[in-house]
């Protein structure tokens, strides 16, 4: 006799994982909260990301943990949270930390440049791809080592927004960047980003463009030309 199949449990969902839930409610805080400086782009930026991860919450997506992985920026990772745990916004960190263990981190490139494979790297936590599967929104961490270059590059039709957790950053030599701040780039801004010598530097951000270009995405360095 032929056994019968036994059926195949249903996908986890953010109810099954609060912890999931709890750190998309902190980044839609961050959002909330955290000041545009006068500027109507940066104000509708934020309340495009409050409204796509609202939306994210009431619809109860799939949970598609995906395998953890570390890469060797993330012997850096307790500094940062510690660090990040003192700071202004401890609660966002604080519900980071709670997720650590299921976080896969990625290079997200098809090549690295040489050195970068040692101090950076990034996690996404929402986005076509999971882990809380959306079509409207990617959130995520990136982390830096101290030191860090992360060389110019910019994103096809994605408006995007930093927000510093810990750590200290420069984009493109215009301000420095710290614990509440926000940086914003809208889309195919090129940008890059140099982090303070003596901390890691950890940002959260947010992702904001059509379906298409959120799922195909493909970020690519640019050159720097040689006189």
């Amino acid at each position: 006799m032929t056994p019968t199949p036994l059926p195949s449990s249903p996908a986890p969902t953010l109810a099954d994982r609060p912890d999931w839930r709890y750190l998309l409610q902190e980044f839609d805080e961050l959002y909330r909260y955290l000041p545009a400086g006068g500027s109507d782009r940066i104000a509708g930026h934020q309340r495009k990301v409050r409204e796509a991860i609202a939306r994210l919450l009431r619809s109860q997506p799939e949970l598609r943990l995906q395998p953890r992985a570390e890469k060797p920026v993330t012997a850096h990772l307790r500094r940062a949270l510690d660090e990040g745990r003192q700071g202004v916004l401890a609660p966002a960190v604080r519900a980071l930390d709670a997720v650590n263990g299921d976080l896969s981190w990625q290079y997200g490139y098809e090549k690295v440049p040489k050195g970068l494979q040692n101090s950076y790297a990034y996690a996404e936590f929402a986005g076509p791809n999971g882990p809380v599967v959306g079509p409207e929104i990617i959130l995520g961490v990136v982390l830096f080592a101290p030191g860090c270059t992360y060389p110019a590059h910019a994103h096809k039709g994605i408006t995007e927004s930093y927000v510093c957790l810990s750590g200290a950053v420069s984009e493109n030599h215009q301000g420095v960047y710290v614990p509440g701040s926000m940086i914003f780039n809208p889309p195919d801004h090129l940008h890059r980003i140099t982090v303070g010598k003596r901390e890691p530097a950890l940002l959260g951000y947010a992702w904001i463009g059509a379906p298409e270009d959120l799922h195909q995405q493909k970020m690519v360095f640019t050159r720097t030309r040689k006189a």
